[in-house]
């Protein structure tokens, strides 16, 4: 592992999480839990595969993951967060809040997954009529799908489907995001080609208010 060799704990955290894609495979393992390195791999498209398995050694040496030899059906190996390792989420979310100024405008070829979805549905949707039954969105963003469940006062993320959802989103998921965060309005993004499907009421329900409303 390679040392700034300064006596200071900003440098020496960063001798272990500071290299590239160390914290994109710990924003992985906070999202979905333990996972398989197929799954790593997955969730970091563009990451090489020797590339990928030198940082799983570098993290677990630095003690931030552990692995599990998983017993049948699953029989593979099944990496998970240490509790070192889980107290990167106040970081990870920092990060992520600071870098919402520069999603606006995504990259030409920029890649998607449909777990990343989970950190903005906590931030800013929310249930705003708890007393009413339970209610799902589903995303379809090309990637894997994801549903927001909603209830209770909260709005939660997993991946997969639902066999009714009430309300189906379908496109890009830059559309998706600045609905959720506030940016753009119902009307707008579906003027610019997000597809909206069901009850759309339920948006209504979870969304914030716009920025400048």
């Amino acid at each position: 592992m390679r040392s700034y060799g300064e006596y200071c704990s900003i440098a020496k955290g960063l001798d272990v999480i500071g290299d590239r894609w160390t914290l994109l495979i710990v924003r992985e393992l906070l999202i979905r839990g333990a996972c398989r390195y197929t799954d790593l791999k997955d969730g970091l498209p563009g990451i090489a595969t020797n590339l990928l398995s030198d940082r799983i050694r570098e993290l677990e040496a630095g003690g931030l993951i552990r692995r599990e030899d998983a017993p049948p059906p699953i029989a593979t190996t099944l990496f998970h967060l240490t509790e070192t390792g889980a107290e990167l989420e106040p970081v990870v979310e920092a990060i992520g809040r600071w870098g919402l100024r520069y999603m606006i405008d995504p990259s030409d070829g920029d890649q998607f997954r449909g777990q990343w979805f989970t950190y903005p549905v906590a931030w800013f949707l929310r249930d705003r009529e708890p007393d009413r039954p339970p209610v799902s969105i589903e995303l379809r963003t090309g990637s894997n799908p994801a549903v927001v469940e909603v209830s209770g006062g909260a709005a939660r993320l997993r991946l997969g489907t639902v066999t009714a959802p009430d309300l189906v989103l379908r496109g890009e998921p830059r559309l998706i995001l600045a609905m959720f965060l506030g940016y753009r309005t119902v009307a707008e993004v579906a003027d610019l080609g997000l597809e909206i499907s069901g009850d759309a009421s339920v948006l209504e329900r979870v969304l914030p208010q716009p920025v400048g409303a």
